[in-house]
Formats: structure tokens, C-alpha cells, sequence
């Protein structure tokens, strides 16, 4: 059977019928590790077929359009990335409606969006993690359905909190998720 081509948006160029997704990569322009300019992101998805691709700030964000399943484009970026910056890379992907409810299901609203976080993690986290944090102070830590929730009352650069099971995740405060969100959706 012949593939359909995909229908495509207007104002844009996208479809409804074409997923959205974003990427997330792990440890990119944080801390001076990763170095990784936008503008290389962008094209390096462009090169590898992804299509409307937009990056948003320097921490690693791109949102765009693929016609591949989620699992694929998530071995094809992190395939790509590690051979464009030369050690392995890691890449959480959501689809713009996975990353809605991360903001809808934040167990923080009423905290500063600045100061609450999203880890997001391949897989589900499990429960136990939350006996194994460590360092915490003012700190709240939630369970998601594949990310931690952490709110930092008193600044993200002052916390010496530690969650083990976190470690291959990527973190983005909720300002970035609403954002990303918005892009994913079509939002203004």
C-alpha cells in the first residue's frame, strides 16, 4: 500500500495529522558541558528529515514535525547528536500533547514556575526513588507518569538535592515546558 502524504497546516505549513513532537537533550549548554549552537541543532534535525523544526532557547529544545514513530526518532537523534558532538547523547522526546499534561498534572501550581521543575525520564520512575532522595531541604518531590516534578522554593542553584534515579533524565522548569507547549500546540 502506497503512504498517504502527510496533509499540511496552514499559516505554518503543518498538519494536525502530522505529529509534533519535542526533543529534550540531556546536559547541552548547561554548566559549559555540551556545547551545541541552535543553529547546528536545527539543521542537524533538517538533515536527518525531521520537518518545521524550531529550537528554542540554548538549553537543548527542539520541537518539529515527523512522520516516524516516537521510539525511532528518539534512536535517530540521539544517533545523529552523538556523532555530531562526538560522546553519546541523550534525548527525551514527548509528543505536544504529552507535554501539555506534564503542565496539567504539575503537583505544584501554585509555585513559582521559575522554581519548579520537570525531570523527564524515558520510563515511568519508580516509587521508590522517592526514599533515596537525599539533600533535601525546603524541597518538594513528586512522581509523574514518566517524569519527577521538583519544586525549589529557595532557587534550583542553591538546592543540594539529590535524586538518584533522576540521573538520565533532563530537567526544564515549568516556564520552559508551558513554552514548549505552546510551540508544540500552535500556540502564541
Amino acid at each position: 500500500a502506497r503512504k498517504r502524504p502527510a496533509k499540511r497546516r496552514r499559516g505554518r505549513g503543518r498538519s494536525s495529522d502530522v505529529p509534533r513532537l519535542v526533543a529534550l537533550l540531556h546536559a547541552v549548554n548547561v554548566g559549559g558541558t555540551g556545547k551545541l549552537a541552535m543553529a547546528d541543532l536545527r539543521r542537524l534535525c533538517e538533515d536527518a528529515g525531521l520537518r518545521d523544526v524550531q529550537t528554542f532557547i540554548a538549553s537543548g529544545n527542539v520541537v518539529f514535525d515527523t512522520d516516524d514513530t516516537e521510539d525511532a526518532t528518539k534512536v535517530l537523534l540521539e544517533r545523529c547528536l552523538s556523532a555530531f558532538m562526538h560522546r553519546p547523547a541523550r534525548v527525551a522526546l514527548r509528543s505536544a500533547a504529552a507535554l501539555a499534561a506534564v503542565l496539567e498534572n504539575n503537583p505544584f501550581p501554585l509555585a513559582r514556575p521559575d522554581q519548579t521543575a520537570a525531570i523527564f525520564l524515558d520510563l515511568p520512575p519508580d516509587p521508590a526513588i522517592l526514599n533515596t532522595v537525599t539533600g533535601r531541604t525546603r524541597e518538594e518531590v513528586a512522581l509523574g507518569h514518566r517524569e519527577i516534578y521538583v519544586h525549589y522554593p529557595d532557587g534550583m542553584g542553591r538546592s543540594r538535592l539529590r535524586i538518584p534515579g533522576a540521573g538520565p533524565g533532563t530537567a526544564r522548569n515549568m516556564n520552559t515546558v508551558a513554552a514548549l507547549a505552546g510551540l508544540a500546540l500552535g500556540s502564541p
